[in-house]
Formats: structure tokens, C-alpha cells, sequence
């Protein structure tokens, strides 16, 4: 098949914005069931699809699928993955690639050695690593997916490396700087060579998490590597570390660990997003606790009500379940206000943040909360969530709030307000969907219909997960401030994604206004 400059640009697709779950174990026991636990415990990361590798010698075993992993995996699913090692995927919907089962992950390849892989985050140069692949290293690509072109690049890096036949560490080690050389992003990946190992590394920045972990048993050291150290802790394996930033960690088929720093200038830059939303709270990400940090958010907000809003009449303060509760006791706590539970979550409705579409997202708002009419009768409440994005869900449980008969709501957000598009791995990616973007405070309460709104400080964001480790000195705050840590993100690059997003229309500054007031006339805004 001849490919064309054009077929480049149209298999950009901006659904490849993945915030995903990954989990990787090497075992000395059949490695199927844990590898399905691992990623139960990982499927608030996503939700639309889920695969599972396992390896048996030099053979491969694989099932993916679109669907939750419950759905995904059967018994005679389960049997057919073979093998004492093994990786797993789960991926969210996003609005290119939600109903797309040949995007589910592991991916493979079978040049120059059979490699399988997983991937969470996003390479921002897609485009043109898809070009050097097929032009200069003759490779060929499937999908649009840009884990199937760091694969491909992975791969090629292997076959290049100078050095013997035999695939060893040092080799592996090399073609991994290979990838960081050539590869502009986030990403966190695990991988498995047939025959020889499991690779696991991270970005130069680590802007996406992985953790490592290990047990002992009769037989000798397990391994484990995953997004979050809460499914080490489901799986009984004790949390050794996290990969550092360009770092790689290769288990090999005789059970020994290695690793090495493979980037020439890493430096720690973590994803704050993770802290606030992403990720669970039972979970430590850079040595962070989640939990910890988004009571510290709590406090800190608490702060800022004292400083500047002493004059808001608050009877009770309600979370946004699930997210928000640390965030939203500590307030209370903090301000000697009673903290109320004054929504109940239909746990069988997925997360709205994640859910493609605009009616679906709105839709599904009602479905998944309803007010307990006792806690807002009459009540100045104050509504705590743990972030606005869109903008829609906000307005919804405001509304609710007023239906069930409080007096006055007020909305506080642990976080700044989202103006900017994250562009490395979460799915919130145009300025106009965005609803903090060319608004002030004011009139974003107008827009979600809170008589006032109280966002969190980025500095004191900072602040909450700083404190609790020092070492970390720098985050990825791109989605509030248009900082972006790789320092390649360009406006051109925005306004691609934009264009794609709209179907290939490029947005102007009167297009998003337009889109604004006639989402504000129809009562939609951006969630």
C-alpha cells in the first residue's frame, strides 16, 4: 500500500489522548489472575477498553476488547493467557477512538524480536515519528494510535543498536535512549521481549506515573511495575520505588532486576493532576500520598475562604462524591463548619470527566447523583469538587442543589480553574470546551449558576504536594497555567489539535466565542 503526504495528516486523531492504566509482573506461578486483579484495581483509569499479554517461552498470549475488564475477560479467556509473566492495559474514551477496538492495548510487533506493549500518555510528535517510520526505518503502521508508533519506534531502536546477537540489558538500555531521543511526551510504558524479559521506563519529565514493586516467595523474587502503588498493595507486593524520570527497568528471564537512567537530561516534573483527580486516594504517586495531599487541598482552600470569602454565609459544607471528600472534610474541619453528605453516587454509572459527548456526559449527571433533600432545605451550602473543567456537571449539581431546596450555593474547586488543554495524556483538549478559558471567577459562577465560586490557588496546589516531599521541585501544571514542562508545545500545535477536534475547521478567537454563546443561550457549556 503506497502512503501519501495527505494519509499522514488523517491519521491524526486526537481520541489518541489516553490517561490509561498499565501493569506489568513477572512471576514464578501463572501470572493471568493477577494481572486481571491488577487491573480491576486500575479501572478508574479506564473504563472503555482492556488487554491482557501474557508470555509463555517465546510465545505470546493475548485478549483485548473494548468494555470494562469484567466484561472483557472470561473463564475461557482467562485460560487461553498462559505464561508465569505478563502486562495489561486499560483505556478511557476519548472522542476519536472511543468505539475503536483496534486502538485496545497491548500492542505488538514481531521485528526485530516479538515485543508487546503498553502505553499511558501521549507523544505530541506523532506526526512525524509516523513519517520517519515509514519513510526512513520501514515500518508500518496500523492504527492511530501513538502507542503503536512508540512500539514501532521501541523496535526499531533494538534492531539498531550496534552489539551481539544476544539481546541483553545493556542493549535494551540503549535502544530506550533511543526512544527518549526521538520520542516528545509523556508517556509511561511497560513491554515484554519474547524470550528475554520485561522493560519497563518513563519520560525524561515522568510526567505519567509508575511504580515498582516486589514480594518474595518460595521460589524467589516476584516483580511488578504499575500506574499506581495501589495495586501493588492489592496484590501483596511491598512498593520498592518509583521509575524515575528517563529512567528503564528491565527484569530478564532469570528473575534479575536492572536498571539504568537512559535519558541525557531527565528532571522531575509529575503530572499535579494526578493528585487532584486521576488518580485513587489509597494511592502514593512519587512518593506522595494522593490522600494527604488532597486533605492538604482542603486545608489550603480553607485558607483562602478565611483570607478573602469570611463574609459567605456557609451552613454546611457537601463533596462532590468521590473525589472531593478529603478535599471537602478538611475544609469543614478546618473552618469549624459541619461537613454533610448531601449526594448519593450510583456506582454503576462511569465517571463523567471520561465519558465522550456532550449529551452523554450531561445525561449521565442525573443518573449518577441525587440529592438528599434534608441537607440543602433552606441551607447556605457550600459544594466542593475537586476541579471544573467542562463546566456541565458543575452547572447540573448546582441546579439539583437549588431543586432539592437550598438557599443560597456557593462552589469551591480544589484546584485553579482549567483554562489550557493538557496535551500530554488527558482528554480535556480544546480552549472553548474549556469553560475557565477567557472567563473570570464571576462569570463562570454566573455560567454554572453558583452564587459564588472559590477556586483554589495554583501556588497553593503546588504547595499541598511539595510539602509532603520536597524533592519535587517542578510538576506538569500545563492544563492551568499554558506552562508546558517538555517546552515544545506550540500554538500551532494546539491549533492542530483544535482543528482535528473540529473536524478539521481551525478555530479562530470569534469561532470560540460563537461556540460560547451558543452554548450559554442552549444552557450546555463546555464539562
Amino acid at each position: 500500500m503506497r502512503w501519501r503526504q495527505a494519509d499522514w495528516e488523517n491519521l491524526y486523531i486526537i481520541g489518541n489522548l489516553d490517561m490509561c492504566g498499565i501493569i506489568g509482573i513477572v512471576s514464578h506461578s501463572p501470572v493471568n489472575q493477577l494481572l486481571y486483579d491488577g487491573l480491576l484495581v486500575l479501572q478508574h483509569r479506564g473504563q472503555d477498553a482492556a488487554g491482557i499479554v501474557t508470555a509463555e517461552g517465546n510465545v505470546f498470549h493475548m485478549h483485548k476488547a473494548n468494555g470494562l475488564v469484567r466484561d472483557v475477560f472470561r473463564t475461557r479467556d482467562m485460560r487461553n493467557l498462559l505464561g508465569n509473566s505478563g502486562i495489561g492495559h486499560v483505556r478511557y474514551p476519548t472522542a476519536g477512538n472511543a468505539s475503536s477496538s483496534a486502538e485496545a492495548q497491548p500492542f505488538y510487533v514481531n521485528s526485530p524480536f516479538g515485543i508487546v506493549l503498553a502505553h499511558n500518555g501521549n507523544l505530541i510528535n506523532t506526526d512525524q515519528l509516523k513519517e520517519d517510520l515509514y519513510r526512513l526505518d520501514l515500518r508500518h503502521v496500523n492504527t492511530a494510535s501513538d502507542s503503536e508508533v512508540l512500539l514501532n519506534v521501541l523496535a526499531h531502536e533494538l534492531a539498531a543498536v550496534d552489539g551481539r546477537q544476544q539481546l541483553e540489558a545493556e542493549r535494551i538500555f540503549a535502544a530506550v535512549a533511543g526512544v527518549h531521543r526521538r520520542c516528545r511526551g509523556a508517556y509511561a510504558v511497560v513491554a515484554m521481549i519474547a524470550g528475554h524479559g520485561l522493560l519497563a521506563f518513563r519520560d525524561p519529565y515522568g510526567i505519567r506515573p509508575l511504580v515498582i514493586g516486589e514480594r518474595q516467595t518460595e521460589l524467589g523474587t516476584e516483580y511488578m511495575v504499575a500506574s499506581e502503588s495501589v495495586a501493588l498493595d492489592v496484590l501483596d507486593f511491598r512498593v520498592v520505588r518509583d521509575v524515575m524520570p528517563g529512567e528503564a527497568v528491565f527484569i530478564d528471564r532469570d528473575g534479575r532486576m536492572h536498571s539504568r537512567q537512559c535519558s541525557e537530561q531527565p528532571k522531575y516534573a509529575p503530572c499535579i493532576f494526578e493528585y487532584v483527580y486521576l488518580a485513587r486516594p489509597d494511592s502514593v504517586i512519587d512518593g506522595v500520598s494522593v490522600y494527604e495531599t488532597r486533605l492538604r487541598m482542603g486545608e489550603r482552600l480553607a485558607e483562602k475562604i478565611r483570607r478573602e470569602w469570611a463574609d459567605v454565609p456557609i451552613d454546611a459544607v457537601i463533596p462532590i462524591p468521590d473525589t472531593s471528600r478529603p478535599s471537602a472534610m478538611q475544609l469543614a474541619n478546618a473552618l469549624g463548619l459541619p461537613y454533610r453528605e448531601g449526594f448519593i453516587k450510583n456506582r454503576y454509572i462511569g465517571r463523567t470527566f471520561i465519558m465522550p459527548g456532550q449529551a452523554m456526559r450531561k445525561k449521565s449527571v442525573r443518573q449518577k447523583l441525587n440529592a438528599i433533600g434534608m441537607e440543602f432545605r433552606n441551607k447556605n451550602v457550600l459544594l466542593v469538587d475537586d476541579s471544573i473543567v467542562r463546566g456541565t456537571t458543575s452547572r447540573e449539581i448546582v441546579q439539583m442543589a437549588r431543586d432539592a431546596g437550598a438557599h443560597r450555593v456557593f462552589f469551591a474547586s480544589a484546584a485553579p480553574p482549567v483554562r489550557f488543554p493538557n496535551v500530554y495524556g488527558i482528554d480535556m483538549p480544546t480552549r472553548q470546551e474549556l469553560l475557565a478559558t477567557g472567563r473570570t471567577d464571576v462569570e463562570i459562577a454566573h455560567e454554572i449558576g453558583a452564587d459564588a465560586l472559590i477556586y483554589q490557588d495554583l501556588d497553593a496546589l503546588i504547595g499541598a504536594v511539595r510539602e509532603l516531599r520536597p524533592l519535587l521541585t517542578h510538576f506538569d501544571t500545563s492544563c492551568f497555567n499554558g506552562v508546558y514542562v517538555t517546552g515544545d508545545v506550540t500554538e500551532a500545535y494546539l491549533d492542530q489539535i483544535e482543528a482535528a477536534r473540529n473536524g478539521g475547521r481551525a478555530s479562530s478567537t470569534l469561532d470560540t466565542l460563537q461556540l460560547d454563546l451558543n452554548l450559554s443561550s442552549s444552557g450546555r457549556n463546555a464539562a
